[in-house]
C-alpha cells in the first residue's frame, strides 16, 4: 500500500496543473497517474497553434503548452508513474492500479483529484444506416493517426459535426492534400469556437452544411460515399432534401463523453447534462476529499481554462489536506434557466466569490443574462452574442451569495428585443 497525501488520476492538461498548484500550495507528497507513456495526455497529437494565449500570452500548440506544464512537474519533483490504467477509486480515497512495473497496487490518500479528460462519442452512438466498410473513423483518431503515426486516412472526407476537433481535422486533412468535400452539422449552428470557423474552414473553402446530416453510408469494404440530408426544426430528414456525396472517409465529431467510470465506482454524483460530477465552488465532489477538474468535470473550449479549473480543485485539496477549507454555512444549488443548459459548480457556497461557468442552448444575439433569486434579480450582464460552442460565466460574488433568500437560484439567459 502507498500512502501519499494527494493523489491525482491522469496527467494531461488538468491533472498536471492541479498537482502544481497543490505542490506549490504546500503538499509534498502527491502522485500523478497516467495510462499514457507520457506526460501531457492528449495536448501531444495538437500539434496546432492557439494555446496557451489566455494563460501564458503567448501562441503554443498543444505539446509546447503541456511541456510547459511537464517542465514544472518535473523541477517541483512531483511524483508520476506513467503506463498506469487506475481500476478503482473508493469513497474512503484508496485508488488501485496496475502497470507492468508495479503489478496491481493501491494507493491510500488523504484527496483525490479526478482528471480523466474525456472521449470522443463513436458510430455505435449514431443510428446511421449502411454497412461497417473500413474508412470511418473518429475526428480524434484520425488526429492520432496523422500527426502523431504519419498515415493519412483518406483522400476523399466528409465531416459529420462541426465540434472543434472536426473544424481543425478539416484543415488538417487539406494540408496534407485531402480533398474534404463538406462539414455537416444536424444544429443549425455550429459546435465549435467561431475563430476554428473561419481558420479552419473559411480560409480554406470549406463548405459548412448546417441543418444536415449523414443518413447513410456506402460501400463494402472501403467507404464509396455517404448520403447527407438536410433535415427539419425537429432534427428529422427532411424527404426529397438527400444527396448523394462521393467519398472514401468519414470522420465523425459528435460530441465529447466525460471518462467518468472511475467517478461512479467512487460514488460521485453525476450531473444528468454534463455528465461530470456535480461539485461546488472550490470543484469537490458529492465524497468529501474527492474533487474533479478538466474535460471529466465539463468539456471545456480552451485548454488554459482547464488549467484555470485544475489551479482550483488543486488549491482546494491542499487545503482539504492541511485542513484549511472553509465551507460557509450559506450553500445554493444552483440551477439552469431558459436559455441555459447547465452550469458549474453546481454548489456556491458565500465562503468567497464564485466564477460560475454555462453553456447556452442556442445562438443568442443582444442577449441578457439573469442570475435571479425567484423573483428578485441578483445580478444582470449583457452579452452581444451568445453561442452553445463558447463557454460563459458570470461572477457570483460574496455579498450576491449572502443576499440570497432561498436553497435554490437560477441562472437565466433571456433575449432583449
Amino acid at each position: 500500500m502507498i500512502k501519499a497525501d494527494l493523489a491525482i488520476i491522469g496527467a494531461g492538461p488538468a491533472g498536471m496543473s492541479a498537482a502544481v498548484a497543490a505542490r506549490k500550495k504546500g503538499i509534498e507528497s502527491i502522485l500523478l497517474l497516467d495510462r499514457n507513456p507520457f506526460l501531457g495526455g492528449i495536448l501531444e497529437q495538437c500539434i496546432h497553434n492557439g494555446f496557451g494565449l489566455h494563460k501564458f500570452k503567448e501562441e503554443l500548440t498543444g505539446p509546447e503548452y503541456a511541456y510547459k506544464y511537464s517542465k514544472q512537474v518535473e523541477e517541483l519533483g512531483i511524483e508520476y508513474k506513467l503506463g498506469t490504467m487506475v481500476l478503482d477509486v473508493t469513497p474512503d480515497k484508496t485508488v488501485t492500479a496496475v502497470n507492468e512495473r508495479d503489478g496491481v497496487f493501491s494507493v491510500q490518500a488523504k484527496a483525490v483529484i479526478l482528471a480523466m479528460g474525456c472521449r470522443e462519442r463513436s458510430r455505435g452512438a449514431l443510428n446511421i444506416s449502411g454497412t461497417r466498410p473500413a474508412g470511418i473513423f473518429t475526428a480524434g483518431t484520425a488526429q492520432k493517426y496523422v500527426n502523431i503515426d504519419g498515415y493519412l486516412p483518406g483522400k476523399k472526407v466528409v465531416i459529420l459535426g462541426s465540434g472543434d476537433i472536426g473544424l481543425i481535422m478539416a484543415r488538417r486533412m487539406t494540408l496534407e492534400g485531402s480533398k474534404v468535400e463538406a462539414v455537416c452539422e444536424l444544429m443549425p449552428y455550429s459546435g465549435g469556437l467561431t475563430r476554428n470557423i473561419v481558420q479552419c474552414l473559411d480560409d480554406f473553402g470549406i463548405p459548412l452544411l448546417l441543418s444536415h446530416t449523414v443518413t447513410k453510408i456506402h460501400g463494402d469494404k472501403r467507404v464509396t460515399g455517404v448520403t447527407i440530408c438536410e433535415v427539419d426544426d425537429n432534427r428529422r430528414p427532411i424527404p426529397g432534401k438527400e444527396r448523394y456525396i462521393e467519398c472514401d472517409t468519414l470522420l465523425l465529431s459528435v460530441g465529447l463523453i466525460p471518462e467518468n467510470e472511475l467517478s461512479k465506482k467512487a460514488s460521485v454524483t453525476l450531473d444528468p447534462i454534463t455528465s461530470g460530477a456535480v461539485v461546488n465552488g472550490n470543484r469537490e465532489t458529492t465524497v468529501p476529499g474527492i474533487f474533479a477538474c478538466g474535460n471529466v468535470l465539463h468539456v471545456h473550449d480552451l485548454v488554459d481554462f482547464v488549467s484555470d479549473e485544475a489551479e482550483i480543485a488543486g488549491n482546494a485539496a491542499a487545503d482539504y489536506i492541511m485542513g484549511k477549507n472553509v465551507q460557509s454555512s450559506k450553500r445554493i444549488k444552483l440551477s439552469a434557466g431558459f436559455g441555459v443548459r447547465y452550469t458549474v459548480p453546481q454548489i456556491v457556497d458565500a465562503a468567497e466569490d464564485t466564477k460560475v461557468f454555462f453553456r447556452v442552448t442556442d445562438v443568442f444575439r443582444k442577449a441578457k443574462i439573469l442570475v435571479k433569486d425567484g423573483d428578485r434579480t441578483v445580478l444582470s450582464l449583457k452579452r452581444e452574442h451568445c453561442a452553445p460552442g463558447e463557454m460563459e460565466s458570470v461572477l457570483l460574488k460574496k455579498t450576491d451569495i449572502e443576499s440570497i433568500a432561498g436553497d435554490n437560484i437560477d441562472i437565466l439567459l433571456e433575449v432583449e428585443e
